[in-house]
This record gives structure tokens, C-alpha cells and sequence, in this order.
């Protein structure tokens, strides 16, 4: 596994989301020291480590791949910015390649028993990508706060999306919200039925990949090595007991503290947000374009919690 080292020869910029509603007035532009623009905005603490791609083979360039890796590990969110034209998401292909190849990462998941790695996060009124079943994210209704793939064990670690074409009119802002911060507005009591057993978690029918396996029951919280990790979709789940129902009513409350929002501006097309699955929850606002379109990958499956 190839060391991860931060190369001083890539340009770096660094995106200040928003914080607190999603409807905040867009970033202004700034610069730094070094002469890097970065998307200044009110308050935030957190900034996204965003990379710049000038071409295709930086996918396979050792130091571009390291600084990825770098980034996924201590930050666990990052956005890179393809200066070429990429319709066939070569780059993504590429790099989870490399990623998998130097630094260990475990190849992409399937979507369903139908579809393969790759998935289309875009308005459908028929012609799903899994047969008579319609995913929430081809609708253009908001999607709330959720983790991919809660449903499986093992759960992919990783996600990315690939902005093809960014909402023109206004629409499906991407919100995420950082684990371990939301979990510092959690009482004990309810990090600990969080953490219990207690939880049916249904598996969507487009997701399916067994026809016997329709729901799992376990944990919604992990801790490990000092981390938090943690899986959630609400409209899927289900508390088992008072206790459990208790905790998610606690969590629901807790998540709009802990929340940073991105903008079609931030994220417009040719842009790539790479994600940690187990640290950063996320969400999306109302489609209002029907040509938005966004591609979407998930790799490296691990047991629930697990850290590399």
C-alpha cells in the first residue's frame, strides 16, 4: 500500500460551504496567500479540499491519486474539478482503479442483482434502471438525510458523484453532514440505543439483490479507533423499541446543526465529490431541472464501522 503522502506540486483550493439552511445567499469568491480561489462563505469551519484534474491520466499519476487518498482518510470528503470533458466517467473508473491498486481500496459494488457499478442520478418517469422499480434518486423530489446503502452489510465505505449536468434552474443542492460533529450534539443515552441492535432496516426493491433478503436488524451507530461511523435512510428504518424510537427522534432534531450545503455553484458540472460513507451523511434538495443528471459510484465494502 503506497504511503500517504500530500504532494506540494498539485494546486489545492479549498471550498466553505454553506452553513445552516440550504436557501443561503451564494459564496463570494476570494483568494488566498497562495493565490488559490477559494468560495468563501459565512462561518464555517470546515472547508471541502478540492483538487483540480487537468487531464485523464491524472487518474493513474501517483502524487494526484496520494493526495486523493490523503484527503479520504483525514477528511473524508473531497471535490475535484475535471478540466476535460469526461461523459464516460473514465476518470472515476480510472482512479478507483488506482486507488484500489496503491492504496488498498476494495473495488465497486454492484447496484442491484441488474445494474453494475456505475449509476445514473437523474429524473425518470419510466425506463428505470432497475425493472419495474423507480429509485428515489430518479425522482425530482428532495431526498433526505441518509447514508448509501444502509441496508447492506458489507457496507461500501466510499461514494462518489459525478456532475454531469448540474441543476440550471436553481435546484438539488447537495447538503452533508459531518458525523462526528453531529454526534457532540447526541446525549449518552442516545448514542448508546444508537448503538444497539434495535434497528430494521428495509432494502429498497430497486436495490435488491436477493428476492429472500427484503430487511437486516442492527446498529445504526459505530465507534472505531475514535471514530463514529454511522448509517441511516429514515424512511427505511424502523425502531424496535421506545428506546430506539426515542434516539431517532433525538438524531432527526440533531442533524440540521451539524449540516454543510452545496450549491450548484459550488458543485457544477465537471465537478466530482468524493464522499466517506460512514462519516458524512447526506441529502439533496428538489430537482427543478428534468436534464440534471449526476453519476454515481460506491466502492470499497466493509463491515458496518470498520476503518482502514
Amino acid at each position: 500500500m503506497r504511503p500517504l503522502r500530500p504532494s506540494t506540486s498539485l494546486q489545492h483550493e479549498a471550498i466553505t460551504p454553506s452553513l445552516g439552511p440550504a436557501r443561503r445567499p451564494r459564496a463570494q469568491a476570494s483568494h488566498n496567500s497562495h493565490g488559490h480561489r477559494s468560495l468563501a462563505a459565512a462561518s464555517s469551519s470546515s472547508p471541502v479540499p478540492h483538487l483540480r484534474a487537468p487531464n485523464l491520466l491524472h487518474a493513474r499519476q501517483p502524487s494526484h491519486v496520494d493526495v486523493v487518498a490523503h484527503h479520504l482518510q483525514s477528511q473524508g470528503i473531497l471535490k475535484v474539478t475535471l478540466d476535460f470533458p469526461d461523459p464516460e466517467s473514465r476518470y472515476l473508473e480510472h482512479l478507483i482503479a488506482s486507488l484500489h491498486q496503491h492504496h488498498g481500496h476494495r473495488l465497486p459494488v454492484s447496484h442491484s442483482a441488474s445494474r453494475g457499478w456505475f449509476w445514473d442520478v437523474r429524473p425518470a418517469a419510466s425506463d428505470f434502471q432497475t425493472r419495474n422499480h423507480q429509485a428515489r434518486s430518479e425522482t425530482m423530489a428532495e431526498f433526505p438525510w441518509h447514508t448509501d446503502c444502509s441496508y447492506e452489510d458489507p457496507t461500501p465505505r466510499l461514494f462518489a458523484l459525478q456532475i454531469l449536468r448540474h441543476d440550471h434552474l436553481g435546484g438539488g443542492t447537495l447538503s452533508v453532514a459531518n458525523v462526528d460533529q453531529l454526534l457532540r450534539h447526541l446525549s449518552p443515552r442516545t448514542r448508546l440505543a444508537l448503538a444497539r441492535d434495535e434497528f430494521e432496516i428495509a432494502v429498497p426493491k430497486e436495490f435488491s439483490k436477493s428476492p429472500e433478503r427484503t430487511s437486516i436488524t442492527g446498529r445504526l451507530l459505530s465507534t472505531s479507533r475514535g471514530r463514529g461511523a454511522l448509517r441511516f435512510r429514515r424512511d427505511i428504518l424502523a425502531p424496535l423499541t421506545p428506546a430506539a424510537a426515542a434516539a431517532l427522534d433525538e438524531l432527526n432534531a440533531a442533524l440540521e446543526m451539524a449540516t454543510l450545503h452545496l450549491p450548484a455553484s459550488d458543485l457544477p458540472s465537471g465537478s466530482v465529490i468524493l464522499v466517506d460513507n460512514f462519516r458524512w451523511l447526506h441529502a439533496r434538495t428538489d430537482i427543478r431541472d428534468q436534464a440534471r443528471h449526476l453519476r454515481r459510484v460506491r466502492w470499497d465494502a466493509v463491515p458496518f464501522g470498520e476503518k482502514p
